[in-house]
């Protein structure tokens, strides 16, 4: 059976998240929004192409910090409203610089950073 972006269940904006994932480690990278053309270029290149909501256009990740991702699988959930990216990923995945997007915890009631900038930003 093949793939068709428009059976994806996208917002009332287009949009469907995409969860970027580490496939050598597992770790969660980041999320960021995609829209049909979004999802149809990440699968035609292997490169991951997100929706820039802010800046209403599309953005190749990476393509001008150097930081990118290389598409390894590309799953969705059971309700097709959200996806799975697992990707190679170069470099850091956080605009801030950081490996992962998810770097602050709350641990008893505090936020707390748990990793610093591998880069700077």
């Amino acid at each position: 059976m093949s793939f068709d972006p428009t059976t994806l269940r996208y917002n009332e904006a287009g949009l469907i998240p995409a969860i970027a994932q580490d496939a050598a480690s597992g770790e969660v990278l980041m999320m960021a929004w995609m829209n049909a053309e979004a999802v149809a270029r990440t699968l035609d290149t292997g490169q991951v192409t997100y929706w820039s909501r802010s800046r209403q256009e599309f953005w190749v990740k990476g393509a001008t910090s150097g930081h990118t991702q290389a598409l390894v699988e590309f799953h969705l959930d059971c309700d097709r409203d959200c996806l799975l990216l697992t990707v190679t990923q170069q470099g850091a995945a956080c605009h801030t610089g950081r490996r992962t997007c998810f770097y602050t915890a709350v641990q008893n009631g505090e936020e707390v950073e748990t990793s610093t900038p591998m880069v700077e930003h």
